[in-house]
């Protein structure tokens, strides 16, 4: 017979002292699923963003230090939300193991545990940026209170007196026949809701994947130039001059992809100086003369040398001109804000220097990419371009809303991380071949690449092999001043270890520096090398 008091349940004499510990365990994991699967079932049913892994992945990101966020992009690249995500969920099961073993003793502590995570992931959707008020708390509560319910009755199961164990002299024993009844229901309830969770969700984001699928772009009313057939080097293993689009570098804080339904979206412009303040549907801006123009973003994460930046031909509407349509002027010709806000659907906020969206280069609402409409993972349907400056002030994707302030008055999201408020991209050049020790034969190796200082052209590229003198590498031809520029260098290779260096100098004649710096807080600085071995 069960007796409960003070909290505390008596173990069950015909009860293994070995399974019994590994039941409580699994208890605790399938009350940890049932919370998950309720969960999504709620948030899919209300806001598939509100799912408790998605806020709460997302409230640890926003608290990550700089530092260590640098570190995650360097050790794992773009597969760093994954490892947030697979951690999230080994911590989740941890807990709920733990959970389930205190709740052989003390079942209501075990529930109220379960709670506890509930009240955690409530509160992270109420700190998100994004959240749509109280209601997002609500798919972290339902789980939690399924879970909490779950693993009451499951080890109440354990408890409850029932026939003798199989072999045990004992006649009294634990039901485990019951217990295994419950666990199979439960798992089977768990699965078919985190389902239909799913369903709910995946439903609001097919109704985004047939707008972008029957979204038909407009020709551009200034198309790009033709790229000059020499700017395209033909060296084997050097980044092609246009990247494709599954090969372009993604790096934002969206724990999940946005989807959002072209039809429903709409861009509001309005702020300190806005004299017209405006709200465009996307069949309003494809309206407006659209241009095309080949340009190259950069991360601001990205290390000398490193993989995150790309080339793309970009369709949209020049930004400067819908500002001007709203009234908006820029600060060296009177006007009162100094400062863009950009925010996107997720919450997230970029501050561009006014002055720069408006001084006559390429900024623009970017609708396509490479002959497509914007990929989901690249902003679809708009983003915002700047050539010149790194992604995270001027690149905001799934952009929403556009704010016009000042400096003093708002600091967006990178920069209260202590992130600059204004970053220039730095002059860079990078080594493609050969790669890191490499072991290339003796004689002739064509050491090649690409360089770049967006919005001031590339004007020269040198080599250096170990302590050696400079030596000027052959540019290929030259885009425009918002690309970057392939280059090579024909290097008679001697057997021997070898340290090969490379900088660039940009179009107002500044060279590369060599003074080695991280990324933060406007970019890395120094010069790529790489160490070779010719056998």
């Amino acid at each position: 017979m069960t007796r409960f008091r003070n909290s505390t349940l008596r173990a069950a004499p015909g009860a293994s002292a070995g399974l019994r510990p590994a039941l409580g365990a699994s208890a605790g994991l399938l009350a940890a699923l049932t919370a998950l699967a309720m969960a999504e079932l709620a948030a899919g049913a209300l806001r598939p963003a509100a799912g408790p892994v998605t806020v709460v992945g997302g409230a640890v990101i926003d608290r990550t230090p700089a530092a260590v966020k640098d570190f995650a992009i360097r050790t794992f690249g773009e597969n760093d939300k994954v490892v947030l995500q697979l951690g999230i969920f080994a911590l989740l099961a941890l807990f709920a193991v733990l959970l389930g073993l205190l709740s052989l003793r003390h079942r209501r502590a075990g529930a109220a545990g379960v709670l506890s995570f509930g009240i955690v992931g409530a509160a992270a959707a109420l700190s998100r940026p994004d959240s749509a008020g109280a209601a997002d708390a609500l798919p972290s509560v339902a789980g939690a209170l399924a879970g909490a319910g779950v693993l009451y009755v499951l080890v109440g199961r354990l408890t409850a007196a029932g026939p003798p164990l199989e072999g045990d002299g004992s006649g009294e024993g634990f039901s485990r026949r019951g217990f295994l009844t419950a666990a199979v229901v439960t798992a089977t309830a768990a699965t078919g809701a985190g389902a239909l969770g799913r369903y709910l969700s995946g439903r609001r984001g097919r109704t985004a994947v047939l707008s972008r699928n029957s979204l038909i772009l407009p020709a551009p009313a200034s198309p790009a130039p033709a790229v000059p057939v020499a700017a395209r080097l033909k060296v084997p293993g050097i980044s092609s001059f246009v990247t494709p689009n599954r090969d372009f570098y993604r790096v934002d804080t969206a724990l999940v992809v946005p989807q959002v339904d072209a039809a429903a979206w709409r861009l509001r412009i309005h702020g300190k100086g806005v004299t017209r303040p405006r709200t465009y549907t996307l069949d309003q801006l494809l309206a407006r003369p659209l241009v095309e123009r080949d340009i190259t973003l950069a991360c601001v994460s990205n290390e000398v040398g490193g993989p995150y930046i790309g080339n793309a031909r970009w369709l949209g509407v020049p930004l400067a001109d819908l500002l001007a349509a709203c009234g908006v002027a820029s600060p060296s010709k009177g006007g009162e804000a100094d400062q863009l806000v950009a925010r996107s659907v997720d919450g997230m906020t970029l501050g561009s220097p006014v002055d720069v969206v408006m001084d006559g280069r390429d900024a623009l609402l970017a609708v396509g990419m490479n002959g497509e409409p914007l990929p989901f993972e690249h902003g679809f349907p708009v983003r915002m371009i700047v050539p010149g400056l790194y992604g995270y002030v001027s690149a905001c994707k799934w952009i929403e809303d556009i704010e016009l302030t000042t400096f003093d008055a708002y600091d967006p999201y990178w920069v209260k991380r202590d992130w600059a408020r204004r970053a220039p991209i730095k002059t860079q050049a990078r080594i493609d071949t050969p790669k890191p020790f490499a072991r290339p034969a003796a004689g002739t190796v064509v050491v090649a690449g690409v360089a770049w200082a967006q919005h001031r052209g590339i004007d020269r590229v040198e080599v250096r092999v170990d302590d050696g003198p400079w030596q000027e590498a052959d540019l290929a031809a030259q885009d425009t001043v918002d690309t970057w520029r392939q280059w090579s260098f024909p290097w008679t290779a001697t057997p021997g270890g070898h340290t090969v260096t490379v900088r660039a100098t940009d179009g107002t004649g500044a060279v590369q520096t060599e003074r080695r710096t991280r990324t933060t807080p406007d970019g890395a600085s120094g010069r790529h090398s790489v160490f070779v071995t010719v056998p």
